[in-house]
């Protein structure tokens, strides 16, 4: 099993001055709606209902505290967190980009995604979800160029893979590996920015991002017993 595997629900908070009180590292998973970030969340903590998909994508306005240790894992996961041994937790925030949702909630959502990004100290990593066929919209731009300034790693994640063919997915990765190389601090050096395809449904990439991201985090890898059962992916937030 993946140390992701051991992540169970640990706080939700709708206002920077309600962020927990913790020193573990933090990596948080951003992306437009309906990009796939909590499929991929859930695919990659093994867990079918851990990441909420909301049926109206965009209206989930809360970010979500997951946490890795401080308690007993097992199939239930109804003894209490020990808050000073939790060692790491990933943070799944509010979806941004969809057409429906109010001016004013947009305008929340903005402040406290980009507050949170650029002021987190715990924060030690970002990972950005995006439709591989359409990466890098001008929100997710907006977002890598949130985080840059803190000199912290980017891990892009290109989902939905199994909608390209071969050549289509070659190209969205050189392309994607194109972009993030474009960005370079004031003395030229590029920044940690990385990315990769991934894909639920024929379960593509998703070792590649695990180990990625228990790298980022300084976890220790547990050993994968190839018998454990893996879940299906959740598709709810998969839709174009």
């Amino acid at each position: 099993m993946s140390k992701l595997w051991q992540a169970r629900f640990f706080t939700t908070v709708n206002q920077l001055r309600d962020l927990p009180n913790t020193q573990a590292p933090e990596i948080a998973f951003a992306g437009r709606s309906n990009a796939g970030k909590s499929t991929a969340i859930n695919i990659l903590t093994n867990q079918k209902g851990l990441a909420f998909a909301s049926k109206t994508p965009g209206r989930t306005q809360h970010i979500n505290y997951f946490s890795i240790g401080g308690a007993h894992v097992g199939q239930h996961r109804k003894d209490a967190t020990i808050v000073e041994e939790i060692e790491a937790l990933l943070v799944d925030l509010p979806g941004y980009g969809y057409a429906e949702v109010s001016g004013s909630a947009k305008l929340h959502w903005q402040k406290l995604l980009g507050d949170y990004v650029q002021r987190r100290e715990q924060l030690a990593a970002l990972v950005l979800i995006m439709d591989s066929r359409r990466p890098f919209t001008e929100l997710d731009v907006q977002m890598l160029e949130w985080f840059a300034p803190t000199g912290k790693p980017i891990h892009c994640i290109l989902t939905k893979a199994d909608k390209l063919n071969r050549n289509e997915s070659t190209n969205a990765l050189r392309q994607a590996r194109m972009m993030l190389e474009s960005y370079v601090d004031e003395d030229g050096e590029g920044f940690p920015f990385t990315v990769q395809l991934f894909s639920a449904l024929k379960r593509v990439g998703i070792d590649e991002a695990n180990d990625k991201i228990i790298d980022l985090l300084g976890l220790t890898a547990i050993e994968t017993d190839p018998d454990t059962p893996l879940v299906d992916p959740v598709d709810s937030d998969d839709e174009a």
